[in-house]
């Protein structure tokens, strides 16, 4: 039975859904399910014309013949309805699932998606054959989200279904980082006093956000219609081109099949609709049925109050003879067929036909009243059912959640035909290159900075400081580098690893130095070997003999600590360069020390402070002495406060060095040989006029000197100053202190011993120390009468012996020249001093 409450607009879409219902109930009727149990579904579809009042008392009218069981006198009443199919929207589906909630008869919907009725404890009747508005909301998101459209505006009717779907969008959306520009809300009926104005309104907020280049629409078909037209009439207006009304628009499955919303307008004008729909399944029954339909023509529909209709409207707009006139009819039908929509209908009516059969197996439910609703809707709870081959079941909150099909809108010679999208497009189609955002993203080595009180979609790009970058598109904030390893500059997308800087051996000025190091180790041995081999020499004697060798072998290792300090440096090379270079060249100073003191001993004219540096004068002791204090400073520097490596971290670049360890133990070891070096400087200078053939004390002056000069250079410049050639400065003074010593002691006897051969005889230094003696003797004595009174106190003793003979024991063994004439007096002293005490007297000059 078909009843039509009163007139209702026509919609072509409301009469494919019935004729859906109508051909699966007549399929499970045939079908061996049914036939076993001798029982058969019969309908009664009401129209609600989208209203709820209307809905409510059809709802009402049914529901009477439920009570009607229950009288005394149930022989006159009809067969109670055991289940609902519909509504197809979700504020129709609301009210009337209320109602039938009071006597417990399940309602199944096709395409009723709000959220709220999957809540049990409010209606625990109602199920639906397709997944809830929460599902299409994620499937939106994730859709805007692919595309990357972050600033998007929501357009939705009022009422439940509008509401829900808003709020799941929104609280979905900003977990991803999409942001609606702005919410219009249009009245859920639209025949409302308002409606026009809030369209108005919209649609001007829809032209006042060009950046917003995607909508996202939950409205009802009627509604986008009038919206679309009122966007077209305010561009005509306000003599815009009517293409700057294209937009991407994200329809739910409300509207999403509907091509008539477009009204007037072309798929150009609006632009994209990208759709969600229910789950596609096959619909080849229902389209044979419409081909019966067909074939039938008038006689099948006779008792179809909406067929009568759909043809009287037909006709009235056509004017066709009756076999056009089905023809064009179904035609219509195939056209603005729904396939997610149909097959819910199949399968809403498939899991009441089992749910049923299942019950009657156990009963006879032939007769009236012997089955009641809640138990249809608790068999429907508890079981699968079955369709096509494919099982299916209601989940915990009666839905049964398929997913969705993504479609687009295409235009075809005008008409708009609904494709599946989901394997043509992707991302990167040129169709969908469309910016929908309210800031440009900030790409690699910019951050986003949102203002206070704006959208996070809404922000200015800023360039990473130093030290921080980003390596994506659109990052909230910027990494850090490690600072200890890396480094970036401003509005950098990666960090750069900083240079690894030390005197490498590379280097070019590293070269020159290493050159002279290993001249200077060369010399030193050669030099070794020139002295070993002329040992007897007197210049080799008065060079020092044995302690010859000593500074020579020094220098050697003074040289080779110079090396140390090329190379990356390590813990071992750290602590052995200045340990080396410290005792080496206090070895070196030590044994000048002894030759100045020798030089002291020599030409000493105070009999008493000759005798105590006679007797203190031990070179090998004092070299031994002087070693041990240093290597005794050097061992407490290790133990305490060694050198260690040490990682200067600049800016850009990563400076490997030598820390010191301990700056005390350093300067003490350095001040230390300075002291020394003092010593011999101030004791050398005073025995710079002797015997200019063999006198060394002129070179020792200026070689330390020159140490002194150099090494006091050194302090401020390695105190104040670092870098990669800090360790060259070291390394310079400590060549530039070897290579003093080699010119200054050595070079000039060995020239002697290469090249002037005739002077390294002992008759060649007689004549030289005769020839000191002489001009001695003869230098201006005091006056006669100065002397007479001071006779005993004016002795002058003259001292005349080698210089240069470095054992103490065995000072002089030249002869020694005497003068002496008037009153002299001839002392000669024991053999082994080997010394001669000359007084001259003189009454007058």
């Amino acid at each position: 039975m078909i009843k039509l409450y009163y007139s209702c607009r026509f919609q072509e879409r409301g009469l494919v859904r019935a004729l859906a219902m109508i051909n699966a109930i007549e399929v499970m009727n045939k079908s061996p399910l049914l036939t076993e149990v001798n029982i058969t579904l019969g309908y009664w579809i009401l129209d609600s014309c989208s209203d709820v009042s209307t809905a409510l008392r059809a709802t009402a009218d049914f529901t009477q013949q439920t009570d009607c069981h229950k009288g005394s006198d149930s022989s006159t009443c009809g067969q109670p309805v055991m289940a609902v199919i519909g509504a197809s929207n979700s504020e129709t589906s609301i009210a009337i699932a209320r109602q039938l909630t009071l006597k417990m008869i399940p309602q199944i919907s096709y395409s009723s998606t709000a959220d709220i009725l999957s809540d049990k404890n409010r209606f625990p009747a109602f199920m639906r054959t397709i997944p809830n508005d929460e599902h299409q909301t994620a499937a939106m998101v994730s859709l805007l989200s692919t595309y990357g459209w972050n600033w998007v505006g929501i357009v939705t009717t009022d009422g439940s279904y509008g509401r829900s779907a808003l709020d799941h969008f929104v609280s979905k959306a900003s977990e991803k980082g999409i942001c609606v520009a702005f919410k219009s809300i249009l009245p859920e009926s639209v025949t409302s006093q308002d409606v026009h104005s809030v369209i108005t309104q919209t649609a001007k907020t829809i032209q006042d956000n060009p950046k917003v280049q995607v909508i996202v629409s939950f409205a009802k078909p009627t509604h986008m219609m009038y919206l679309y037209q009122e966007i077209k009439n305010q561009m005509l207006t306000v003599g815009q081109n009517i293409g700057s009304m294209r937009r991407v628009w994200v329809a739910s499955d409300s509207w999403s099949s509907s091509g008539s919303v477009k009204g007037n307008l072309t798929l150009e004008d609006i632009g994209h609709v990208v759709g969600f729909t229910f789950r596609r399944g096959s619909v080849s029954s229902f389209l044979k049925y419409l081909s019966m339909l067909e074939a039938a023509g008038h006689e099948y529909t006779v008792n179809n109050s909406f067929m009568q209709d759909f043809y009287m409207q037909l006709n009235k707009n056509t004017g066709s003879g009756e076999t056009e006139l089905m023809s064009e009819a179904v035609n219509t039908l195939r056209e603005n067929i729904q396939a997610g929509t149909v097959f819910s209908v199949e399968m809403a009516v498939s899991a009441i036909a089992q749910a049923v059969a299942s019950v009657c197996r156990r009963r006879d439910c032939k007769k009236a009243g012997t089955m009641q609703p809640w138990e249809v809707l608790r068999t429907l709870w508890m079981q699968e059912f079955k369709l096509r081959e494919e099982i299916y079941k209601f989940d915990s909150r009666g839905d049964l959640n398929l997913g969705y099909d993504v479609t687009m809108w295409r235009s075809v010679r005008g008409n708009i035909h609904v494709h599946d999208v989901v394997a043509e497009y992707h991302p990167q189609d040129n169709n969908f290159h469309i910016i929908s955002k309210c800031s440009n993203s900030c790409v690699a080595g910019e951050f986003k900075k949102t203002a206070e009180g704006q959208h996070t979609c809404c922000y200015e790009c800023i360039n990473c400081t130093e030290n921080y970058y980003s390596n994506s598109t659109d990052m909230d904030q910027c990494l850090s580098c490690d600072t200890n390893t890396e480094w970036s500059p401003k509005g950098s997308s990666s960090c750069i690893p900083k240079v690894l800087l030390f005197f490498s051996w590379q280097d070019g000025f590293a070269v020159v130095l290493l050159t002279f190091s290993a001249v200077g180790i060369l010399l030193a041995l050669l030099v070794s070997a020139l002295f070993l081999h002329q040992r007897d020499t007197p210049v080799v004697k008065a060079a020092g003999g044995p302690l010859s060798q000593a500074m020579l072998f020094s220098l050697v290792i003074s040289f080779i600590s110079a090396i140390l300090f090329v190379g990356r440096p390590n813990s071992f090379q750290c602590k052995a360069r200045q340990v080396l270079f410290g005792i080496s060249f206090t070895l070196c100073v030590s044994c000048i020390l002894v030759k100045t003191l020798q030089i002291q001993l020599a030409f000493q004219f105070d009999p008493r402070l000759q005798e105590i540096l006679r007797r203190l004068y031990q070179p090998y002791a004092i070299v031994a002495v002087c070693v041990a204090l240093q290597a005794a400073t050097c061992i407490c520097w290790l133990v305490l406060e060694s050198p260690f490596k040490h990682i200067i971290r600049n800016p850009t670049t990563l400076l490997e060095d030598c820390h010191e360890g301990s700056y005390l133990a350093f300067g003490v070891m350095l001040g230390y040989i300075a002291v020394l070096a003092f010593v011999c400087f101030v004791c050398a200078f005073k025995g710079r006029k002797l015997p200019q053939q063999y006198n060394e004390a002129k070179f020792i002056t200026f070689s330390m000197l020159l140490y002194l000069i150099s090494w006091l250079l050194f302090v401020p410049v390695y105190v104040t100053t670092s870098g990669v050639y800090l360790p060259a400065v070291e390394m310079v003074v400590i060549l530039i202190s070897n290579y003093g010593i080699l010119s200054c002691h050595f070079f000039p006897k060995c020239y002697i011993i290469l090249f002037k051969k005739d002077q390294n005889t002992k008759s060649a230094f007689r004549k030289n120390l005769y020839e000191y003696s002489s001009k001695t003797t003869d230098s201006p004595s005091v006056s006669e009468s100065s002397a007479s009174g001071q006779q005993s106190s004016s002795q002058h003793y003259i001292n005349s012996f080698s210089v240069f003979s470095v054992p103490a024991a065995n000072l002089l063994t030249a002869a020694v020249v005497r003068h002496c004439t008037d009153q002299t007096d001839c002392l000669s002293l024991h053999k082994s001093s080997v010394r001669h005490h000359c007084l001259r007297r003189r009454a007058s000059i």
